[in-house]
């Protein structure tokens, strides 16, 4: 059973180390026992060992590596290698945070200083030519009629300051009583009837529809367009004795009056001025308050009648109320323009410069010009000019006190 030329069998079942080609795989070569594992495993090709461990162990080393982030942990007194790439960045980051680092701050922009803005002279331009008028014929004549206030003077040239003498003499004066009684009466007949006229008609118009309203308007409003001077002139006329229209007709209604004399009698001089007034400014007036009516909200009228109200209710209650402010300007402007009276009865009176028979006619500004250019003395002129705008102003104040008081 142990001959021995024959040769001794394998054994039937070999581990892994008895297999030849294991064996052959798995060999070292005794030089290289005494090297570190790392140099050996870093060679391509080392003598001794066979082709496939340099290729087996270049293939493990560019392998990438499945080690997770984190939980890698370096052999004690091996240095762990580093991919060349990595390497790379790691000095190229370090280079860049040592730029960053040392490069200087860049210098803050300069701050652009605004540049001046040339003025824009186009609005002074186009105000320019009004200051101008304003100056000549409003500012200067005021400043200078208030400094003759306080002078007496015989004509532009001579001149004495007097102070107070001129005011004192007006205060004292009858003719100058006389003038502003008669301006005082014209401006409250010229207030209740001339108001209370353009009142109705500018209710009929607004109630009324159709193609005549216009015309109507148109009508009622023409007197303003001709002037106070033609308007006196074609008075005058009309007030004529025996042929006059004005005389023949009151002679129609009542039988008597066709040889009345209205400017020659002081007792009619007056109500031929508010007549002929009548007919100039109820029409003007009439406009103010016809735009004023046709503003008013139609829902408070009509509300108002649902209630039961007539039309004298809504009109006093509802309609008089929205229109409260108009109703004050034209109140404050009739006054104004009532002792400004001067155009109109100098043309109904030409022979007497206006003033009438006994002074029935004067008025204040009629006074002014007499003292002033008939005279000569302008600065008694000036004195009457400003006391009649100091009795304006407080008449003025004193009206749209009263419409506050019944406003609230």
């Amino acid at each position: 059973m142990g001959s021995a030329g024959v040769s001794r069998a394998e054994p039937v079942l070999l581990r892994a180390g008895h297999r030849r080609d294991v064996r052959e795989a798995r060999g070292r070569d005794a030089r290289l026992l005494g090297q570190p594992l790392l140099s050996r495993s870093r060679g391509a090709a080392q003598p001794g060992l066979p082709a496939g461990d340099g290729a087996l162990s270049d293939a493990r080393r560019e392998r990438p590596s499945r080690v997770r982030a984190g939980r890698a942990r370096p052999r004690r007194g091996v240095p762990e290698p580093r991919h060349q790439s990595q390497r790379a960045r790691e000095e190229v980051s370090v280079t860049h945070g040592i730029e960053e680092q040392v490069r200087p701050a860049k210098a803050a922009p300069e701050i652009e200083q605004p540049r001046r803005r040339r003025p824009n002279l186009a609005p002074y331009a186009f105000l320019a030519p009004y200051l101008v008028v304003t100056g000549v014929f409003v500012a200067y004549p005021l400043v200078h009629a208030a400094v003759l206030a306080f002078h007496q003077t015989n004509g532009p040239a001579s001149r004495a300051f007097v102070g107070l003498d001129n005011f004192r003499y007006l205060l004292t004066d009858p003719v100058f009583h006389k003038a502003l009684w008669n301006t005082t009466v014209f401006a409250l007949f010229s207030l209740f009837l001339q108001l209370p006229l353009s009142m109705a008609l500018a209710l009929l118009l607004n109630t009324s529809k159709g193609r005549m309203k216009s015309i109507f308007r148109l009508v009622l409003f023409s007197p303003n367009l001709v002037g106070q001077i033609f308007v006196g002139i074609l008075f005058s006329v009309l007030f004529t004795p025996r042929y006059g229209l004005i005389n023949r007709f009151v002679h129609a209604l009542v039988g008597w009056g066709l040889e009345e004399r209205w400017l020659g009698n002081p007792s009619l001089v007056m109500p031929a001025i508010v007549i002929t007034s009548l007919w100039l400014w109820v029409g003007f007036n009439m406009i103010y308050f016809l735009a004023a009516l046709q503003s008013v909200d139609k829902s408070l009228e009509e509300a108002a009648r649902v209630d039961g109200a007539n039309r004298f209710q809504v009109f006093w209650h509802v309609t008089l109320p929205s229109i409260r402010h108009v109703v004050v300007f034209v109140v404050v402007t009739s006054l104004i323009g009532s002792y400004q009276l001067f155009e109109l009865p100098l043309a109904l009176m030409p022979d007497s410069y206006g003033r009438g028979p006994d002074d029935a006619g004067l008025t204040v500004i009629t006074y002014l010009y007499d003292v002033g250019f008939t005279s000569g003395d302008l600065g008694l002129g000036s004195a009457v000019g400003w006391l009649l705008a100091v009795i304006i102003f407080g008449l003025s104040l004193l009206q749209i006190k009263v419409a506050r008081v019944a406003e609230d």
